[in-house]
């Protein structure tokens, strides 16, 4: 809430009046109040003291504003009521790169006692509540309209929780944080909380959405992983997977949250601060689309929301499993561990640039065998000379890193031959296939790490893609060539956390902007992870899909 000098007084006002504001204290004390005078515009609360000499007059956004309400107080006064506003203004802390923003809770009651029948008193109440609702709803122009859409108010929300994601603590941040708000707003929900790996997979594909308006996710970004793939495996997929889904932070990177909070045009915020960021988003209710991919290996076909990457970062994320319990701070051990032994991957990378209007394009159907050997795919592709030399291409037949069973591998969430359902990938031939001609194939080479993202953030402390929209249509493809100093990589990744590490001038980063992509790693040994989540390691390839998506977003700025 802020102070402004009125002047010459307040324009456009749509209802005005004085009432006592009500401010709870200690039970032992009584409630003090003072009269306000307010008025109620299309964008703004006002509020100036009566009798005041300073004109001075407070203003609440209602764009921050997530419910009204009226009620009767306890106590002998028969004849008043009572009608409050839940505000979450947006507060911000220090300057520049390092700013955080965050919301905080601003609760303003008012008493009405105009007259001395309950009825009236009533009517006037009423009429207050219901138009600062009202007026705090989202609404959307035609051009917006074409983009974003609104949640019905007040709607029904299914929530899926994993109560072991990040330090352990997010059944009691629901409870402590994003319920108090679900209530405030008037949402109805449902909360599971999952019991085990592969429930959320099963659950979604099994639970009749029609009577939801959103699914949301309190988790790390693995929870949404397996979420996102279970809708894809529904025979409904493509009227399920424009079915709204949020996401509340309650793990240890919190990717996605970030992201949205990003694209919100919110400064950087982590734990409580991020939380609640992420719960008023859903309160308010906006939608907009977001780029899917579909990721492709071996043995799987799968849908990705954040990135895809091997070397340094993947080996991080799965090796700092065992050091969960002290939250985002596993993968700062994670990386001093990893610099000390420092390890060297060779591979080869092939993209599609975002900027290639070749249109040449592959449509393929997947059809993987029972016994999880060679892919049986169709593809309409006019036959070329291969770009790349055939001893090197690794495919399901010829490859013993990836006839290597991962069953025993509990971090791979489904089996070994898996087919997701889905739109069909048209700008990658099938992974057995040579890519087309007018794809870009690198040489050979040594690489500390291969990182494919579309979200602006790889965990709420590391903005690794400023440049990134949920909607560009782009993969931000990164990687770090071998011969880097260890002192460079760290500095490269300090300067990660304010995405800064582009202008840092290091010549080993490269930062290519595509469509679709290709990883062949000839390493014997490595980690290859899809949303934080460990694959099958061997060859992978990823391709955007447009819009294919819809999650709940921040407030239009």
């Amino acid at each position: 809430m802020e102070e402004h000098n009125t002047g010459a007084g307040i324009p456009n006002v749509l209802l005005r009046a004085d009432f006592p504001e009500v401010q709870p204290t200690s039970s032992s004390r009584k409630r003090r109040c003072e009269r306000w005078v307010l008025s109620l515009t299309q964008t703004e609360l006002h509020l100036h003291k009566v009798n005041s000499d300073s004109s001075a007059t407070h203003r609440l956004a209602l764009a921050d504003c997530i419910g009204c309400r009226t009620f009767r107080e306890d106590g002998d006064n028969q004849v008043t009521i009572c009608f409050s506003a839940v505000f979450y203004p947006l507060r911000k802390k220090g300057r520049g790169p390092s700013a955080t923003s965050s919301r905080k809770k601003v609760v303003k009651t008012f008493r009405v006692d105009s007259f001395e029948i309950f009825e009236k008193n009533q009517e006037i109440a009423d009429i207050w509540a219901r138009k600062i609702k009202e007026l705090s709803a989202l609404s959307l122009d035609v051009t917006d309209g074409l983009l974003y859409g609104i949640l019905p108010q007040p709607s029904r929300v299914l929530i899926l929780l994993n109560p072991h994601s990040g330090k352990g603590q997010a059944l009691q941040l629901f409870h402590s944080q994003v319920l108090p708000m679900l209530n405030e707003t008037e949402i109805q929900h449902k909360l599971i909380v999952t019991e085990r790996q592969n429930h959320a997979h099963e659950l979604i594909q099994e639970e009749d959405l029609s009577l939801w308006d959103a699914v949301i996710i309190m988790s790390g970004d693995g929870l949404m992983y397996e979420v996102l793939n279970g809708i894809m495996k529904r025979p409904d997929w493509e009227t399920t997977i424009k079915k709204p889904l949020g996401i509340l932070p309650g793990g240890s990177g919190n990717a996605l949250a970030a992201s949205i909070n990003h694209y919100s045009g919110h400064d950087n915020a982590v734990d409580e601060d991020l939380l609640i960021n992420c719960t008023f988003f859903i309160c308010k209710g906006l939608t907009a689309p977001m780029d899917l991919v579909s990721v492709t290996t071996s043995h799987r076909h799968m849908f990705s929301f954040l990135g895809v990457a091997w070397g340094f970062i993947s080996d991080i994320d799965i090796e700092s499993e065992k050091y969960r319990t002290i939250g985002s701070a596993r993968f700062t051990v994670g990386t001093f561990i990893r610099l000390t032994s420092l390890r060297v991957y060779r591979g080869r990378l092939s993209y599609l640039p975002a900027n290639d209007d070749t249109g040449k394009q592959c449509k393929t159907s997947v059809d993987l065998e029972v016994n999880g050997f060679c892919h049986s795919l169709s593809c309409k592709q006019s036959t070329s000379t291969p770009n790349v030399n055939s001893q090197h291409m690794y495919n399901a037949c010829n490859s013993n890193n990836l006839m290597k069973s991962h069953s025993s591998d509990s971090s791979i969430p489904f089996s070994k031959t898996t087919v997701a359902s889905g739109p069909l990938d048209s700008l990658a031939p099938p992974l057995s296939k040579p890519v087309p001609n007018h794809w870009t194939v690198s040489e050979e080479q040594d690489f500390i790490l291969v990182l494919a993202l579309y979200q602006s953030h790889l965990g709420d402390q590391f903005f690794t893609a400023p440049m990134a929209q949920p909607n560009d249509e782009v993969i931000h493809l990164f990687y770090v060539k071998a011969g880097i100093s260890r002192t460079s990589l760290l500095k490269l990744f300090l300067a990660m956390e304010k995405g800064t590490h582009l202008e840092s001038g290091c010549s080993h980063i490269v930062h290519i902007p595509v469509k679709a992509f290709r990883l062949e790693p000839f390493t014997p040994k490595g980690i290859i992870t899809v949303d934080g989540e460990q694959v099958e390691y061997g060859p992978i390839q990823a391709e955007i899909h447009s819009r294919l998506g819809r999650f709940i977003s921040g407030v239009c700025t």
